[in-house]
């Protein structure tokens, strides 16, 4: 059964203490898929055969750019929101209403999939002034077309209670690339005062324009796809920087390395298993544990085989594998995962334990969860040094995040507190200490 025009959707809130978000009174933990392309490069089939493998994964949230994705791969679908010009490019005042009837009708199918929506409004090359928009600015809107852009969008979309985010990969360096995203933003909060907003932000990005904090119900930050060592700790590093800066709302890794992924700025290498698993572990436990998103190099741009993908558009990444494959990749599984513990050990809260560690080494992250349960994320095997006394201890699990078999912990003595003991698995594990 199809989900008309006029019915009631139940969409997501935020909670009372404005950490993460709720449905229907009940803790809602995040966890997406990134599909940026889904509106002009999946046919009717595929669309459903995705929607039920990511559902039996346990994911319940699509991240989807509304208009086209400037670097989605290339596609015998012929999609376009606008109608064009000789040259081919967009005439921003005549909309296709074929293209959003049909953007419209993936969405009640992935509603009736039990699948939440964060709907990108405006990606950065749509909007001048921008990286991406420096690059490839031929399909710039009209800041006056930003109107009636907004008005298709609350019409096709806003009953279904989707999550808008006004920006893709946005940088917020010039006035006018902010003065669009603002009034996209207030004309949105006027149209569809329900649905909560936020920003998907540059790779890196922290510094973020006091207006345009003001309009987001949530935030969201992307640790990305530059594999230089500098980088390395953005997954930690942001979320403590939006932590200390802004004021308190729900926040989420949106956009961590991908799996599979080619290095960024076409530096040779790819983002694998235990990277991503990484990326998404160390975020949550710094403080974004409002919810998590995977993404895989194939699937956001749904590349097939034979066809172009563009690597000299966007971050210069290598052509990925076709989405037959990327589908499989085993990372989706490990992200399930984190749901499944936050699930299993009934956790809704996480603060910072960072200060119980004394090995000195920040790319171990530890936090207390809101029922007295110490978790501590350690992607190398060590020893690990706690400030606590081993009496207050009451036992230790062992999660090896790669094959999801578990182990007792071991727990001594040491000066100035206790040693918990090496794991015997070969890759990253989380501890769950129980404190008495």
């Amino acid at each position: 059964k199809s989900i008309s025009k006029g019915g009631k959707v139940m969409g997501l809130k935020v909670t009372i203490n404005k950490k993460s978000f709720e449905k229907n009174g009940k803790p809602f933990f995040y966890l997406a898929d990134t599909c940026w392309s889904a509106f002009t490069n999946i046919n009717e089939n595929d669309w459903k055969y995705y929607l039920q493998y990511r559902k039996r994964q346990g994911y319940n949230v699509l991240q989807i750019n509304i208009l086209p994705q400037w670097d989605a791969s290339a596609s015998d679908l012929n999609h376009s929101p606008y109608q064009k010009d000789e040259k081919g490019n967009y005439q921003f005042d005549k909309l296709n209403d074929s293209y959003f009837n049909h953007a419209r009708s993936m969405c009640e199918v992935a509603k009736e999939y039990g699948f939440e929506l964060a709907l990108v409004v405006l990606w950065c090359n749509y909007v001048p002034a921008t990286w991406a928009n420096n690059m490839l600015s031929h399909n710039t809107m009209p800041y006056e077309e930003i109107d009636g852009y907004i008005k298709k969008v609350n019409e096709t979309f806003t009953d279904l209670d989707p999550l808008y985010v006004i920006s893709g990969d946005t940088d917020l360096n010039e006035e006018i690339s902010c003065s669009y995203y603002l009034k996209a933003s207030q004309l949105l909060h006027e149209l569809a005062p329900n649905c909560l907003q936020s920003l998907h932000v540059r790779g890196r990005l922290m510094e973020i324009p006091e207006k345009l904090i003001k309009q987001m119900d949530f935030y969201m930050f992307q640790s990305g796809h530059n594999a230089k060592l500098e980088n390395r700790a953005m997954p930690y590093c942001l979320p403590e920087y939006f932590i200390e800066h802004y004021p308190v709302k729900p926040l989420l890794n949106s956009e961590p390395c991908y799996e599979q992924m080619g290095y960024s700025s076409n530096m040779y290498g790819r983002f694998h298993q235990f990277e991503i698993r990484r990326a998404a572990w160390q975020s949550i436990l710094t403080g974004a544990f409002a919810g998590i998103t995977y993404g895989a190099a194939g699937i956001y741009s749904w590349h097939t085989y034979g066809k172009e993908f563009a690597n000299e558009v966007g971050e210069g990444f290598d052509s990925p594998n076709p989405w037959h494959l990327a589908i499989h990749y085993p990372g989706a599984w490990d992200y399930s995962d984190i749901k499944v513990i936050f699930d299993n050990y009934e956790i809704t809260e996480l603060s910072s334990a960072q200060n119980l560690l004394m090995n000195g080494i920040d790319d171990i992250r530890a936090a207390l969860t809101n029922n007295k349960l110490l978790l501590i994320y350690v992607p190398e095997n060590t020893k690990i040094k706690l400030k606590l006394e081993t009496t207050a201890i009451d036992k230790i699990t062992i999660i090896d995040l790669e094959t999801r078999h578990r182990e007792v912990g071991t727990v001594s003595s040491c000066q100035g507190g206790c040693m918990v003991g090496m794991h015997i698995f070969e890759h990253d594990a989380l501890y769950v200490v129980d404190l008495k």
